[in-house]
């Protein structure tokens, strides 16, 4: 949700640090990130690690990104760039018995945009039923819910998650979550509706069919273009010897259809389907994780064939750590040898014409190294190679780089 009055929230925040530095350093209580295995992508919102003040129902927590990079695209360069990536903060509360309130604000590109990225009230009826109401993130694939800096190798969040689906996608909504454990076997399910996208899918500045462009419009936390809510649903399951599969869903009415009850267009629908997976090796201590989503979008008649009915994508990361031990004073510390692979198209089909297969596609691999003096703060080296072709399949455009980054939470 945008935020307009930000001198307001501002001062708010700044307020709070200061009554923060009057408090007894003695009263102040670090709570440590859920170190179970017993945890889902879903429980990413809670697992978190946050500063309590001592008999006081609040928490509050958050992390900070930022880097340097140097690319090019056809051997042109935009020269050396310095990146304020996000800010998050990080504000919950325990209000009453099984009574949560969790929140997270982002400042984005050193303040530039400032979002209420999710602000909610959990109430537990049962461990399998609970009510979610506020601002919540949309559960589709596993990114969108699980995208803090610091638990990645990578400087860059995925292309599939934030430039097919529209991560990080929040909406006003409200749903039921649960969980359930079995042995070694855990069961999550979530299912939620919510605002919903828009016309500024198919009517962008990109001139192609493209789900981020919904973000950019703050009256989705007032009303529904449509008028129909978009419901999301994710079902997950954990074997703690085999890792986490997530299945999911996200379909709704993105036109007006009707005005003052007469019908003015078809309903045109929406809808993703997106799988996710994540896993770690025993013997090797190997993290795979990866996120692949099918995307299918009503596009009227009358626009042409660059903006696609259907769109699909997905990425892979694998982490390996190659050394762990005490490193300049750090217990513990750890350095990774990693690599996303990346791939995502954005017309499936072929042309009415010719016959011939609509372009509109891109493919990435990122190896990185990265250094994690601690858990919660990793300093990652990335190398980015790139190719992108246009609607017309034409060569593609090359783009490759380096970046280095810093991202922890505090």
């Amino acid at each position: 949700m945008r935020l307009k009055p930000t001198y307001i929230f501002l001062f708010v925040l700044l307020s709070s640090l200061t009554s923060f530095a009057q408090i007894d350093p003695s009263l102040l209580k670090r709570i440590p990130k859920d170190t179970v295995k017993n945890i889902l992508n879903m429980d990413a919102l809670y697992n978190r690690p946050a500063l309590n003040i001592n008999k006081t129902p609040i928490s509050i927590g958050g992390y900070v990104e930022m880097n340097w990079q140097k690319m090019t695209t056809d051997g042109a360069s935009e020269g050396h760039q310095f990146q304020a990536r996000r800010l998050s903060v990080f504000m919950s509360s325990a209000i009453s018995k099984r009574v949560k309130f969790l929140s997270e604000i982002e400042f984005e590109d050193g303040g530039k945009e400032i979002a209420i990225e999710f602000a909610s009230v959990d109430v537990e009826f049962h461990p399998l039923v609970n009510l979610r109401a506020g601002i919540i993130l949309n559960p589709i694939g596993s990114f969108n819910q699980n995208h803090d800096g610091p638990k990645w190798e990578f400087t860059d969040r995925p292309i599939s998650a934030t430039q097919m689906l529209p991560g990080t996608f929040s909406n006003a909504g409200a749903g039921f979550f649960g969980k359930k454990y079995t042995q070694n076997w855990m069961f999550g399910y979530e299912v939620y509706l919510s605002g919903n996208f828009d016309n500024s899918i198919i009517e962008n500045a990109e001139n192609k069919t493209f789900l981020p462009e919904a973000k950019k419009n703050p009256e989705r936390f007032e009303e529904i273009n449509s008028g129909e809510p978009l419901f999301t649903g994710k079902f997950a399951i954990r074997n703690n010897k085999i890792g986490e599969l997530g299945i999911s869903y996200m379909k709704g009415i993105y036109n007006k259809f009707q005005d003052d009850g007469i019908v003015i267009d078809d309903k045109r629908r929406v809808s993703v389907f997106a799988l996710d997976f994540n896993t770690t090796i025993p013997k090797t201590k190997t993290f795979i994780t990866t996120e692949f989503a099918w995307i299918n979008v009503d596009v009227p008649e009358t626009y042409s064939q660059q903006f696609g009915n259907k769109q699909y994508g997905g990425f892979m990361d694998i982490v390996q750590p190659v050394l762990k031990r005490t490193i300049l004073g750090w217990e513990n510390a750890v350095i990774n040898l990693a690599c996303r692979l990346e791939y995502v198209d954005w017309n499936v089909g072929t042309f009415n014409e010719t016959g011939g297969n609509i372009g509109e596609d891109l493919w990435s691999i990122m190896p990185a190294i990265s250094f994690r003096p601690t858990s919660q703060t990793v300093i990652r080296f990335n190398y980015r190679y790139q190719k992108q072709r246009d609607i017309f399949g034409n060569p593609p455009s090359i783009t490759d780089g380096i970046s280095l980054g810093i991202s922890s939470y505090f």
